[in-house]
């Protein structure tokens, strides 16, 4: 199979598709991989790195998008690269269609077979692709949030560990799946009242198992919401329904019960955000103030740590890729279901529910 490389062309994005060390994996199953010169700079590989391990480097991404039977990115398209992508190709990459009904559309019109690393699921739910980025961006949401609370950015002016003698601050997180977790870990480590909120009382569970006494575990229901939003100085939105659209857990009237200067961040950015007012920033400009409340939503988090990010992803989507590569697509739907679940759209159809919910697209199962 001829597999592709594009450099990312999203903004302050520094991640890749693949390390030179892929690329010596493709070629050694008997692939071709067209790498994008420049495509690995962003995270610290060289072409040269890549030439050596076998990729043929192109001068532009038309040329890569040209010769591939598979396109392997980082992040979604953007609109100047839709008319690059041809009917009948193979797409993976983060996707999160259920925010972006442009792109879902472009994809199906395209008659392009995507497959999202954010809904590739296994028998026991968990998202192997999304897991990585996931802890990145859970363990950066409170690095950025306690930057943003400094006053010079609007904040409260509020070191979250404290000192001997002043309040320690608090943080609130939305949801403990792995970002919440994560968040949790780094939070605890900082020093910061920490309370963390979700509707599963066993996750609830493992949370005070793990954590104990340094944090406070609630129930998400509206009334703990509110309660958490009066005292928080950094909220964490940690929300996630595989393939759908994040819930609006905090409606913009909810702002006035937070203290000015408090800052929200919503990880969930990427599928909506969990915010009413939350909207995507980039890094270069991450933040905006609503009713007083720094708002933090980046939708690339992971790509401000571009190595780390592109090592751990590409040691986890590697797998799937030459399972795909060797069996071919239709082989590997038929025998590996985590790819099933995480084909989107395939020859004009909306094959995952969860999106064509979110879209209002016709859902299409796969036979």
């Amino acid at each position: 199979m001829n597999i592709g490389v594009p450099k990312e062309i999203k903004r302050h994005e520094y991640r890749v598709g693949m390390t030179p060390h892929c690329v010596r994996t493709y070629t050694a199953h008997g692939h071709t991989v067209y790498f994008q010169e420049g495509a690995g700079l962003g995270s610290g590989y060289t072409d040269d790195e890549y030439r050596k391990n076998g990729a043929r480097l192109t001068a532009s991404a038309s040329e890569v998008f040209a010769k591939s039977d598979m396109i392997v990115k980082v992040k979604e398209p953007l609109l100047e690269e839709y008319d690059l992508l041809q009917e009948g190709q193979l797409l993976c990459t983060y996707l999160h269609l259920a925010a972006n009904r442009e792109l879902a559309q472009a994809l199906l019109d395209r008659k392009v077979t995507s497959i999202a690393y954010e809904t590739i699921e296994l028998p026991d739910h968990s998202l192997p692709c999304l897991t990585p980025m996931s802890e990145i961006a859970g363990r950066l949401s409170v690095q950025e949030g306690a930057k943003y609370l400094e006053k010079e950015f609007g904040g409260r002016g509020i070191l979250l560990g404290g000192v001997p003698g002043v309040p320690r601050g608090n943080v609130a997180i939305l949801g403990g799946g792995v970002v919440g977790t994560n968040a949790c870990k780094i939070a605890v480590g900082i020093g910061a009242n920490v309370t963390i909120l979700d509707v599963n009382a066993r996750r609830l569970a493992y949370l005070d198992d793990i954590f104990g006494s340094s944090i406070t575990t609630l129930y998400a229901t509206e009334a703990n919401v509110e309660m958490v939003l009066h005292e928080a100085d950094i909220l964490i939105g940690a929300v996630l329904l595989p393939g759908e659209s994040t819930p609006k857990l905090i409606r913009k009237e909810h702002l006035k019960l937070m203290k000015p200067g408090a800052v929200l961040v919503d990880v969930a950015i990427d599928q909506g955000g969990c915010a009413e007012t939350s909207r995507p920033t980039t890094h270069d400009e991450p933040i905006y103030i609503v009713d007083d409340v720094v708002h933090y939503c980046v939708a690339n988090m992971p790509g401000a740590v571009a190595r780390s990010s592109t090592m751990a992803l590409t040691s986890v989507t590697l797998s799937y890729g030459i399972l795909i590569a060797d069996l071919g697509l239709e082989n590997a739907l038929r025998s590996h279901s985590p790819i099933r679940a995480g084909l989107n759209t395939h020859a004009g159809l909306c094959t995952h529910q969860g999106v064509a919910r979110s879209c209002g697209l016709t859902y299409s199962r796969l036979p």
